[in-house]
C-alpha cells in the first residue's frame, strides 16, 4: 500500500503480473541490473551469472559484447560504399544471432524428452528454423563458421537420441512442427560434402532414413504412391516436392558413404516431384484421387502449398534441375518458362498470403521456396539474366531503413541469402559441395577462414548494372578461368582469390557452359493420370489416362482387394466410359519393363438426380468439389485442408436444392465444420424450408445453433432435423454466419467462416 507509482493499481489487477520492483534512484544516477537464465534449474541459472558476469562493470560488459560482435563481424570484410557496408554487416549479424546457445556453463541441458541431460564434447543449441535455414544461412556457416555448424549437427542428434526423430522447427527443447519437410537432413548433408564430418556419422545416417520412413503428416501416401495428393493431406505439392530434395540428401550422403542400398531407395524417391508434372500445361500441379486437380491456376494461393503458390513451387526440384529442364523441352524451354515467372503480373489469386512478399511477376523473394530461383537462368544457359534480376533484387529489396528487408527475416535466412549473393555466390542445392555463381556486389570480399587462410572475392562495375565477362581463379599459385559458374568449395576452404571481370554492356558478356544438376539413375517411371470427364458423374463419365514420356499404362477395373501382381491389367489405349461407380488401378512401364508405382481413383456416381442452385457463391478456394458437392455423396472429416468441404465467408450460406419431382420427406441432415482457430465457427442458426413452386418458401424448421465457439477440437457436427414436408420439389437450407470473431481469439474483428459438406433428404 506504501507504493505510489503512477499505474500501479491498474498493475496490481494484471492477471500476468509475477512481480513488482520499485527502486528509490533519488540520489543514485544509475540503475544496474543482471540476469541470467537457464533451461535446467534456479541452480543453474545462478552459476550461469557467476561464470559470465561476475563483476558489475556496465563498460566492461559493454566493451566485451564489441568485441565479441566484431570478432563475429570481421569473419568477413567487405570494400565497397558506406551504406552498402550498413546493409551487409546488418545482415551477417542476422545470420549470427539464431541458433542459440541452451545449456548451462556446465553443459546440463533439458533435452526434447524433458530430461537434464550434459553435453560432452560440444555445445548444445536450439531455434531451428529448418526450413527457412537450410538453404542459404547454414551453407553460409559451413565456410565462415564450421565448428558452430559441428555444434548444430550433434544438437540435432541429441534430438534424435533423446526424442524420437531429427528437428523440424525447433524451440526451446520442444518440436512446434509449424513448417513441412524434413531439412535437418540437407544440412547434415551439406556439412558432410564439405568435409564437416566429425560427428557420428553412421548415427546420422539411420536418423536420417527415419525421418524419412515414418508415416505422418502425408509421409505413408508419398512412400507408397510415390506423392501426396490434395484430399490426402494439406499442402501435397510442396510436402512431396520438398521430400523428394530431403530424400536426395540422404542418398547422396549414404552414396558417399559407400551404402549403395540405401542410395537406390532414396535417389528413386528423388525424383517423386516427376508424379506431379503435368507435361499438358508444363506445370507440377496438385492431384486429386488419382487425376489433376481441376481448375488449375498457378496464380492461386491454397491448401495444397506452403505459404506460395503454383508457380512459386514450380521449380523446387534443384538437385535434378537439368532434367526437369528435359521434361519441359530443353534449356530453352527452361528459360521461358523462368521469363514467364518473372514477368507474370504480380497479383496472386485465392487466399491472402502474408508470407509472399517482395514480388517480381510471381516470384516472391519474401519467402523462401522462391530463393534459389534467380540462380536458374544459369542452368538454362542465360546467365545474365540471372545477373540482371540478383541487381533488381539486392537494390530494391535491402535497404539501410527500420523496414529494410522485404519479407520476414525467419532466423536469419533473408539476410544469408544477401550475404551469399553479394559475395557473388549461392549454394542453389545445398548438399553439393558447389556453390553457383551470380556476381558480386562489392569491390572486394575478403572470407577470413578459421583454419587462418583467406579467400578473396574481387570485381570492377560492381555498382553498376554489370554482367560477367570472366572468371579467374587463382589458387596454389595456379590461374584457372571458370567455364562453368560454378565455384568447388574445396577451392574457397583452400584459401586464394577469385577474380570477377565484369562489363557493362550485356552482349560483352561471357559465354559459360550451364551447370548440370541431374540424377544420374534414370530408371525412375512416373505414375500415370486417370482423369475423368467429371469429378463425380450421373449417367456416365469418360475416363482419360495420361502418362509422362509417353510410358505405356496398364490399368485394370475393380479387384480392390487382390494385391497389385495379381490384378488382371489392360494395356490402356483410348478413353473408356464408366457408367457405375468404379475403382480403377493403373501404372505405367517404359521401353526398357521399368515400372512406376501404382495410382487408384476411386469414380463415384452420384446417388441421386438432385440439382443445386446458389443463391449466394461459396469461396472459390473452398469449393469442396464443385457446384455438386453437396450431394454428392462424398464426405469430408476433421481435417478440412484436404478438401471435400464447401466453405462462405462474407455471405451466409444460402441454397436451394431442386429434387426433380415433388416428395415426402422427414429428415434434413446437414454436415458443418468447427475449427475455430482456423475462423471456421458453426453457423448461429439453421434455417430450412420447403416450396413446391421453387418461388413461394414455407420455412419448416429455424434452428438456432447451441454449440460454442470456444470448443477449440476441429469437429464434424451432422444435424438431423426431422419434420414432415408434404409434396415439397424444392429445399431450401440458409445458414447465418457467426459473424465477427470475439475479442479473445487471435484473429479478433475477423469474419468467420462457415464450412458445411453433404446435404442429404430422406
Amino acid at each position: 500500500d506504501s507504493l505510489q507509482s503512477s499505474g500501479i493499481n491498474e498493475m496490481r489487477s494484471s492477471n500476468g503480473l509475477k512481480a513488482f520492483l520499485q527502486f528509490d534512484l533519488v540520489n543514485e544516477k544509475d540503475l544496474l541490473l543482471k540476469v541470467a537464465i537457464s533451461p535446467v534449474s534456479v541452480e543453474g541459472a545462478k552459476k550461469n551469472l557467476a561464470a559470465e558476469l561476475p563483476h558489475w562493470d556496465f563498460e566492461l560488459c559493454k566493451k566485451d559484447a564489441e568485441t565479441k560482435w566484431d570478432k563475429e563481424l570481421s569473419k568477413i570484410e567487405v570494400t565497397g560504399t558506406e551504406e552498402k557496408k550498413k546493409i551487409f554487416y546488418s545482415a551477417l549479424y542476422h545470420t549470427a544471432i539464431i541458433p542459440n546457445i541452451y545449456m548451462d556453463v556446465d553443459g546440463q541441458y533439458r533435452g526434447m524428452d524433458k530430461k537434464i541431460h550434459t553435453a560432452k564434447d560440444f555445445t548444445y543449441y536450439s531455434v531451428f528454423s529448418l526450413w527457412d535455414t537450410y538453404r542459404a544461412a547454414h551453407p553460409l556457416y559451413t565456410i565462415i563458421d564450421p565448428e558452430r555448424n559441428l555444434d548444430y549437427i550433434k544438437t540435432m542428434l541429441a534430438h534424435y537420441e533423446q526424442g524420437g526423430r531429427l528437428p523440424v522447427w525447433e524451440l526451446a527443447g520442444n518440436e512446434t512442427e509449424c513448417m513441412i519437410g524434413y531439412h535437418s537432413i540437407p544440412v547434415i548433408a551439406d556439412a558432410y560434402a564439405k568435409g564437416i564430418r566429425a560427428f557420428d556419422t553412421s548415427l546420422a545416417l539411420q536418423a536420417m532414413q527415419h525421418s524419412a520412413s515414418l508415416d505422418h503428416f502425408g509421409l505413408n501416401f508419398y512412400k507408397e504412391k510415390g506423392f501426396i495428393q490434395s484430399n490426402e493431406e494439406q499442402e501435397s505439392v510442396s510436402r512431396t516436392l520438398e521430400y523428394a530434395y530431403d530424400d536426395w540428401c540422404i542418398a547422396t550422403m549414404a552414396n558417399a558413404m559407400g551404402k549403395s542400398d540405401i542410395y537406390h531407395i532414396y535417389i528413386a524417391r528423388a525424383q517423386h516431384y516427376k508424379n506431379l508434372f503435368n507435361p499438358e500445361n508444363q506445370f507440377i500441379q496438385p492431384k486429386e484421387n488419382g487425376g489433376w486437380l481441376t481448375p488449375f491456376d498457378p496464380r492461386e494461393v491454397n491448401n495444397n502449398y506452403t505459404e506460395a503458390n503454383g508457380w512459386q513451387y514450380n521449380f523446387s526440384m534443384p538437385h535434378d534441375i537439368s532434367s526437369y529442364a528435359k521434361l519441359l523441352g530443353g534449356n530453352k524451354k527452361l528459360e521461358e518458362k523462368l521469363d514467364s515467372l518473372f514477368t507474370q503480373t504480380s497479383t496472386t489469386t485465392g487466399r491472402q498470403q502474408s508470407d509472399i512478399t517482395g514480388l517480381i511477376g510471381q516470384y516472391a523473394h519474401g519467402n523462401e521456396p522462391s530463393h534459389h530461383i534467380a540462380y536458374l537462368y544459369n542452368y538454362a544457359g542465360a546467365p545474365q539474366k540471372t545477373q540482371d534480376i540478383l541487381y533488381d533484387i539486392m537494390n530494391d529489396f535491402y535497404k539501410n531503413e527500420p523496414d529494410g528487408l522485404i519479407g520476414n527475416e525467419d532466423c536469419g535466412q533473408m539476410s544469408a541469402w544477401y550475404v551469399m549473393t553479394a559475395m557473388g555466390i549461392y549454394p542453389v542445392v545445398p548438399g553439393k559441395a558447389v556453390y553457383d555463381i551470380g556476381r558480386p556486389f562489392f569491390e572486394e570480399v575478403k572470407i577470413n577462414l578459421p583454419t587462418g587462410k583467406q579467400f578473396i572475392l574481387s570485381a570492377n562495375n560492381t555498382e553498376d548494372r554489370s554482367y560477367v565477362k570472366k572468371i579467374q581463379l587463382e589458387n596454389a599459385g595456379k590461374k584457372t578461368s571458370l567455364r562453368t559458374l560454378q565455384l568447388d568449395h574445396n577451392d574457397i576452404a583452400a584459401g586464394g582469390k577469385l577474380r570477377f571481370y565484369l562489363e557493362k554492356k550485356k552482349e560483352n558478356a561471357g559465354k559459360f557452359s550451364a551447370p548440370i544438376s541431374k540424377i544420374a539413375d534414370n530408371n525412375f517411371v512416373a505414375v500415370p493420370a486417370i482423369n475423368s470427364s467429371a469429378t463425380t458423374f450421373r449417367d456416365s463419365t469418360i475416363i482419360t489416362m495420361s502418362s509422362l514420356n509417353n510410358t505405356r499404362i496398364y490399368y485394370s477395373l475393380g479387384q480392390m482387394n487382390k494385391k497389385k501382381e495379381d490384378k488382371v491389367f489392360s494395356l490402356y489405349k483410348k478413353p473408356f466410359t464408366l457408367k457405375e461407380n468404379e475403382t480403377i488401378t493403373g501404372y505405367a512401364k517404359d521401353g526398357f519393363d521399368n515400372s512406376s508405382k501404382t495410382i487408384i481413383a476411386d469414380i463415384h456416381k452420384i446417388p441421386n438426380n438432385y440439382t443445386v442452385e446458389y443463391l449466394t457463391k461459396y469461396e472459390p478456394m473452398y469449393s469442396g468439389g464443385g457446384a455438386e458437392a453437396l450431394i454428392d455423396g462424398i464426405t469430408g472429416d476433421e481435417n478440412w485442408r484436404r478438401g471435400n468441404w464447401q466453405g462462405y465467408q462474407l455471405n451466409d450460406m444460402n441454397i436451394v436444392i431442386d429434387l426433380q419431382t415433388p416428395q415426402d420427406s422427414h429428415t434434413v441432415t446437414v454436415r458443418f465444420l468447427q475449427d475455430t482457430r482456423a475462423w471456421i465457427v458453426l453457423p448461429k442458426e439453421i434455417i430450412i424450408s420447403t416450396s413446391t413452386d421453387g418461388i413461394n418458401f414455407t420455412t419448416v424448421v429455424h434452428y438456432l445453433q447451441p454449440i460454442s465457439i470456444k470448443e477449440l477440437e476441429a469437429k464434424v457436427y451432422v444435424h438431423n432435423m426431422t419434420f414432415p414436408i408434404r409434396e415439397a420439389r424444392y429445399i431450401k437450407v440458409q445458414a447465418k454466419q457467426y459473424g465477427k470473431l470475439p475479442e479473445w481469439h487471435e484473429g479478433a474483428g475477423g469474419d468467420t467462416h462457415i464450412f458445411v459438406d453433404e446435404i442429404s433428404i430422406n
